[in-house]
């Protein structure tokens, strides 16, 4: 499996406990020395590298079952090129899955002014409400990309439980599941 924008690590580690085998790639450095270094202490092999999705898929295409893409698409310039570039490194019948915050009153209040000004869970400036994506501009990057929509459930965090569930809820956080085609 791929994890796309992986940070510090976290969801790479979880799923090399399970039993994945898993590259993951980020653009910021500390992040990556962050989550090698993690890796060591907890005895998990991840291979960690700081790569372009784009680059990635143009070395690798085809080279994976699963790839993640998890609270990232709302920090770059052209979430649909990420999109593709991830679409490009799927096997046919592999699974792609993104997490990404929609663009709404509600994910304003919740994740710029909650989170960010007054719970101060991220730093102020984390995210710009004109970069959240709606499901239906998700959906269209995804049908470019040539992968099909299966599902898009909503995310919902609980931080007095330090938790996360899915929820039918799209309007904050949400995470979305595709499919590409087999080549017949």
């Amino acid at each position: 499996m791929l994890d796309v924008g992986c940070g510090g690590g976290l969801l790479s580690e979880a799923m090399a406990r399970a039993g994945a085998e898993v590259t993951a790639i980020d653009l910021a450095p500390d992040l990556v020395r962050v989550a090698r270094l993690h890796a060591l202490e907890s005895g998990v092999k991840v291979d960690y590298r700081v790569q372009p999705v784009e680059a990635l898929a143009e070395e690798a295409p085809g080279g994976f079952d699963l790839v993640t893409c998890m609270e990232m698409l709302e920090h770059v310039p052209d979430p649909g090129a990420i999109i593709a570039a991830c679409a490009t490194l799927l096997k046919p019948g592999g699974k792609l899955f993104v997490s990404t915050l929609n663009r709404t009153p509600a994910a304003f209040a919740l994740a710029i002014v909650g989170a960010e000004y007054l719970a101060r869970l991220l730093p102020r400036g984390t995210h710009q409400y004109r970069d959240f994506i709606r499901p239906s501009e998700l959906a269209a990057w995804l049908r470019e990309a040539r992968l099909e929509l299966d599902d898009v459930s909503g995310l919902v965090y609980e931080p007095w439980a330090n938790r996360a569930r899915l929820s039918s809820r799209t309007d904050v956080n949400y995470l979305a599941s595709a499919t590409k085609p087999d080549a017949s």
